[in-house]
This record gives structure tokens, sequence and C-alpha cells, in this order.
């Protein structure tokens, strides 16, 4: 990689060409190299220019950015992060796009005046974006499906957080649980209406209730809430059971939703009841939290390198003494279950 990272932008519209060649040139570790105004341009340009990073638009002209997207990774495979409209139509194709290999997404900006809201976002994700190593995508046939087991319910909370590469690491932890596994709250950073088409994604797959939250959904064993986007989610009690508040906010930690905004609402009211699970993702989001989570009891985990998309929310997290248990994400689940047994329940692996 270059001392500066090498920025192509491709959107059919020529006033969000205009903000992120602005916004992301203002960036000193950034240069955006050019912007085409579809992938047919793009296509040359990326030849010619060799770009280390790429934004893409979804909806364009002459050829959809999925469909460009795919041959992409077929045979020129490059960090994308995805730029869909803020609807709930743009979220379902963004996640459509993170499984055909984006790194990450965000929604486009309405209007020039609107680039103060996503300028931190946008430098952010392109940066996280320009640490990822991606690899050629070919179609594989799917692995068949392992699920833990619990031979009674627990009562425990788990906390999670997640960053970029955040989507498919959820998605393998939350398909292996069984669908009595403990109650689990989730902040992933993803825009307003991505989170809602996640949780429906996820909730399709796994043996759990998947859905994003809103205020006064209730914790319990057997469903897991998701932070909807560019809202904070907060863990509150009331007698012995726990509950979510999901609030407006300012930026915390540089995100809307905050990792630490949860786990150190999780640390003041579930004590040493939760287990903490910081995944893959850029910046130091959940390390405070977490951290306090470990000094009111909870027990945390921490994603190994190895198998993290980026290595830095784990590795915050792990540096300032939070994390107990460094763990492969193909690991979590079990390890999850693991300490869920301090709450009295057993577990054992099996396949569907």
């Amino acid at each position: 990689m270059s001392a500066r990272t090498r920025v192509l932008i491709v959107d059919d519209s020529a006033v969000v060409r205009q903000i992120f060649t602005r916004e992301l040139s203002k960036d000193p570790e950034l240069e955006v190299i050019g912007a085409a105004p579809d992938p047919f341009v793009a296509r040359d340009m990326i030849v010619q220019l060799k770009p280390e990073v790429i934004t893409l638009d979804i909806e364009m002209p002459r050829m959809d950015g999925i469909t460009f997207l795919r041959k992409l990774m077929q045979h020129y495979p490059l960090p994308v992060v995805i730029v869909s409209s803020l609807t709930r139509e743009g979220g379902r194709l963004a996640l459509e796009a993170l499984e055909a290999g984006a790194v990450d997404v965000m929604h486009k900006p309405k209007s020039a005046y609107a680039a103060d809201d996503i300028a931190i976002q946008m430098i952010d994700k392109v940066k996280a974006a320009a640490r990822v190593s991606v690899r050629r995508r070919d179609s594989v046939a799917a692995a068949p499906v392992q699920r833990l087991s619990l031979s009674q319910t627990t009562h425990c909370v788990v906390a999670i957080g997640a960053s970029t590469g955040g989507t498919q690491a959820l998605q393998q932890i939350l398909v292996a649980l069984p669908a009595n596994a403990p109650g689990i709250v989730i902040v992933q950073h993803m825009p307003e209406h991505f989170t809602h088409a996640f949780a429906e994604r996820l909730n399709s797959l796994c043996a759990i209730e998947v859905k994003e939250a809103v205020s006064g959904d209730s914790v319990i064993p057997g469903r897991a809430l998701i932070a909807p986007g560019n809202y904070h989610m907060l863990l509150r009690r009331s007698g012995a059971r726990y509950y979510v508040d999901v609030k407006d906010g300012p930026l915390v930690s540089r995100h809307r939703p905050s990792v630490d905004v949860l786990f150190r609402s999780t640390a003041k009211v579930a004590g040493a009841n939760a287990i903490g699970v910081i995944l893959t993702g850029m910046g130091n989001d959940g390390a405070a939290g977490m951290l306090e989570m470990r000094q009111q009891g909870a027990v945390n985990i921490g994603q190994d390198e190895a198998s993290c998309v980026v290595y830095g929310m784990p590795k915050e997290a792990y540096v300032c003494g939070a994390v107990d248990h460094v763990e492969p994400l193909d690991r979590i689940p079990a390890a999850l279950l693991r300490l869920a047994t301090k709450h009295g329940a057993a577990y054992r692996v099996g396949v569907d």
C-alpha cells in the first residue's frame, strides 16, 4: 500500500462524486485518484489507475453495482465500500452486496448539505477497508450449519459489538446458537434501515429470534436484539427483567450506535451476569465499555487477529485489559455457551 490510500469513487450522481471527492481529500492519508459515473468507466479506470479502495453505488445505469461487484470479486478483487440509498430496499441490496464480498456499507448523502453528517463515517470506512485483504470470490457450495445446544435455558445477558466485517461474523455466531441461547444485545455499525434488513436476514437463518430493537423490547433467552442504525441502544433492568432503550444522541467513540454506550449500560445493570464479545472492526469503540464490564464482574471474549477482517476493536479491548478470553471466530459460539454454564446450563455440539 502507498503512503496515501488510493480511492476510486463510482457513482452515477455528480453531486455524490463531488461530495465524496471533497470530503475524502481532506484526510492526508487518502488520495482520490478518480471518479467514475458507471461500472464501464470504472473498469477502465481500475486497470489504469490501480485504486486500493473503491466506493460503489448500487443503483446505476448500464450495470447495477452488485453485478459489477460480483465481477470485480472474481477477476480483480479489491476492498469495496457500498454506498446505498437510505431506504429499506437500499438496505436489502446493501446486505446482498456484503454477501457478495463488499467490506462495508454506508448511506448515500441526499445533498451537498448532508456532507458533514457522513464525513467522519465515510473516512473511517474507507480507511478500514484499506486494511482488508480481499480474496478472489468463486462460487462455493454452502457448508452444513453446525449448531450448539443448551440443555436448559440460561438467563445471563450477552452483549456483542462489531464493525467492519461484523455482518458475516455475527451471522456465523448467531446461526450456531440454539433456540434457548442467552438473551443477546448487539451493536453493529450500520446505517439506518440497513440494520432492519440485516436483522430480518439473520432471523430467517437462525434458531433464535433476531430483530431490530425498539425501546421496551425484553432481553430474554432465545432472542437477539440489534441496535437500529443511527440510534444508541442501552440495556436497562426492571426487577429481574432486562430490556432495552433506543435513544438518539451525539456520536460516541465516533459512532451512533456506539458499542461503548451498550457495554457501559450492560456493566451498570447486569454486572457479573453478563458476557461481553468484541468482534472485528476498526477503531476503539467498545474497549472502554468492555473494561467497565470486566470491572463489574462480566467475562469478556475478544475475537482473535487471524479471524478478524480488521483487528482494531478487539485489539484495543485486549490492550486495555478488558478481554478475558481470545478466541477465533469459529470457536466463539461454543465459548459463549461454556461461559453460560456459570448460570446453570450445559451444552453439546450437534449438526443440523
